[in-house]
């Protein structure tokens, strides 16, 4: 047998996985998933009264990946047609027509049952009913939403935000104030994360006839002054922590300190309205929640 033929076999199916193994990770929005599960994570790191058990936490992590990754998939795959006619997204696994719709629907309902299970069985039933909504909400409701109305962004903050109650209630079995106190935080957070990205995208959506800004003005000072009202908001509601002794002072400085940045982000969008200003206030918006729950959970600790 020729080796060198052998050998390039194995390299060519070491390609081909590779790149699935991509794509599958671009269906599921990879990192988008990761973010989502940290949050869920960290509200049970809160809840916990006990030693962490790690097992948990990585079923915890297990399941709530896999409900994120179906919804995702979910997503793209009502999307594929309108996927294609945006930059952003036409290389996307499924519009570039690298993958079979039916491979597409397999992930999607493996991903979404199996975390389900996952999250109803090794934890409890509240657990797994939350995850149930966060995907159909996510998947059915907000997606098709988004070429409605701008209310959409309302709307997914909700699925959004659910997973800090996935994680309270698998440490917790119940919402509790605690559990509420987190999702609004988060609920929060994620207008101003919503808004600072499609003002970003805003002509890329346009194309596929999203409205995702909060008026039909498009990237006006009206439209960048509605960041505000959310980010006062958003530092209000965390100091409810404090206030509740869920956390201690030093959690309360860094979270007062994260939310005066990602609020003079806000006002410097608002008063030059530029591209510029909403990458400041997007990027604000990545480091603002693992700063905040971190430190809520070093607090604790």
């Amino acid at each position: 047998m020729n080796t060198k033929v052998v050998n390039n076999s194995q390299l060519s199916f070491f390609k081909i996985l590779s790149l699935k193994l991509k794509d599958i990770m671009e269906l599921t929005k990879l990192r988008l998933s990761l973010l989502v599960v940290f949050s869920a994570i960290m509200a049970y790191l809160l809840a916990i009264e006990t030693a962490v058990v790690w097992s948990n936490v990585f079923f915890l992590f297990l399941g709530g990946f896999l409900v994120t990754a179906s919804s995702n998939t979910v997503n793209q795959i009502i999307e594929k047609d309108l996927d294609k006619l945006m930059t952003r997204t036409q290389n996307r696994p499924l519009p570039a027509g690298r993958m079979r719709l039916v491979e597409a629907y397999m992930i999607a309902g493996i991903t979404g049952v199996s975390g389900i299970l996952i999250l109803a069985f090794y934890f409890n039933t509240l657990s797994g009913l939350l995850g149930a909504l966060a995907l159909i909400s996510y998947a059915f409701i907000y997606t098709p939403f988004k070429r409605i109305s701008p209310v959409s962004v309302f709307i997914g903050a909700i699925p959004g935000s659910i997973p800090l109650l996935i994680g309270y209630t698998a440490a917790s079995g119940t919402i509790g104030t605690i559990g509420i106190v987190l999702f609004t935080i988060q609920f929060f957070w994620q207008i101003p994360h919503f808004w600072s990205i499609a003002w970003l995208l805003d002509e890329d959506y346009k194309k596929a006839g999203y409205f995702l800004l909060p008026s039909n003005e498009g990237k006006t000072r009206n439209t960048a002054l509605q960041n505000i009202p959310y980010l006062i908001g958003l530092l209000a509601v965390s100091t409810l922590p404090y206030i509740l002794n869920i956390s201690g002072i030093a959690s309360l400085i860094v979270s007062l300190i994260a939310g005066i940045y990602f609020l003079s982000a806000g006002i410097q969008l608002a008063t030059d309205l530029t591209d510029k200003s909403a990458r400041k206030l997007m990027f604000a918006s990545f480091i603002y929640l693992p700063i905040v729950f971190l430190a809520l959970v070093i607090d604790k600790i």
